[in-house]
């Protein structure tokens, strides 16, 4: 089955304009859900929709509302929504250029591929990904998708280029308010030589394929496991950390030195990932 856009339009450049489809670059992985059961039917439990004092109530008799204080609510039906929200546009005009490194990593959300939606639109797309390749900056601005406006950066990404969603500036904490009590103290020059010698040992090129969800893993090993046993409790075997014990004080030097000396300088492989998981 195709893929399904999730935008289509237009990329506007001055006088510019770049016919585009935009599809989503990520996709939901091996997440396992659960339902909650009457344990003595082993039937599945369903909601109600309740009020207070009144008990069950129709769905049709719902409304939404917007608290703007304690019990005290702005009443708001379907329609009036809806006609709050921005008109999808189909253009997305480019109205600023940032340094890639300006935008902090928090505002980035999720990305997707944005392709030239036919033949003409080719050569101008290519020109749009070279430009932003060659002076290294980010393009930004705003479309409108399902009666919202999202904020969108895009950059070059291998021979195309990928649009990401970002998040507003009053989306996002400041960093601040949980890093302020930690000192500006450096540290000494033998412990920080100890410790980029670690990382430069333990570097190597991404491979995404490499990382599990080991907790999502276990448990499909679990669920298979208890549905061809037919009932009974299972306890897989986990790996306990270290107790800790043996005093307060950690010796960082020692412990650096000591990871430096273990290590045998190779990257992590396929084979070792495989081992230490078993």
């Amino acid at each position: 089955m195709a893929a399904r856009a999730y935008w289509k339009g237009q990329i506007r450049l001055a006088l510019v304009s770049i016919p585009v489809e935009i599809y989503t670059a990520v996709k939901s992985g091996s997440k396992i859900s659960f339902r909650q059961i009457h344990e003595p039917s082993g039937k599945p439990i369903n909601y109600e929709k309740i009020v207070q004092g009144i008990g069950p109530i129709d769905r049709d008799d719902i409304i939404r509302g917007y608290e703007i204080s304690k019990d005290n609510y702005v009443l708001l039906d379907d329609e009036e929504i809806e006609a709050a929200k921005v008109e999808s546009r189909k253009t997305l005009e480019l109205v600023q250029f940032v340094d890639a490194h300006d935008i902090d990593a928090l505002y980035y959300e999720k990305p997707y591929f944005v392709v030239p939606a036919d033949d003409l639109a080719m050569d101008a797309y290519v020109v749009l990904r070279d430009a932003l390749r060659q002076t290294k900056k980010v393009a930004l601005g705003q479309i409108s998708v399902r009666g919202k406006e999202l904020l969108v950066a895009l950059k070059p990404c291998g021979k195309g280029i990928l649009l990401e969603t970002m998040r507003y500036a009053d989306e996002v904490r400041k960093g601040q308010a949980f890093f302020g009590e930690i000192g500006e103290d450096e540290p000494e020059d033998e412990l920080l030589e100890l410790a980029t010698t670690l990382i430069e040992k333990k570097s190597a090129p991404f491979d995404p394929s490499e990382f599990h969800d080991r907790y999502a893993d276990a448990l499909e090993r679990l669920i298979e496991k208890k549905a061809k046993d037919k009932g009974g409790k299972i306890l897989e075997d986990v790996e306990k950390p270290e107790s800790g014990k043996g005093g307060n004080v950690i010796d960082l030097m020692a412990a650096l030195k000591k990871s430096v000396g273990d290590d045998d300088g190779k990257s992590p492989s396929k084979k070792t990932s495989r081992k230490k998981s078993a």
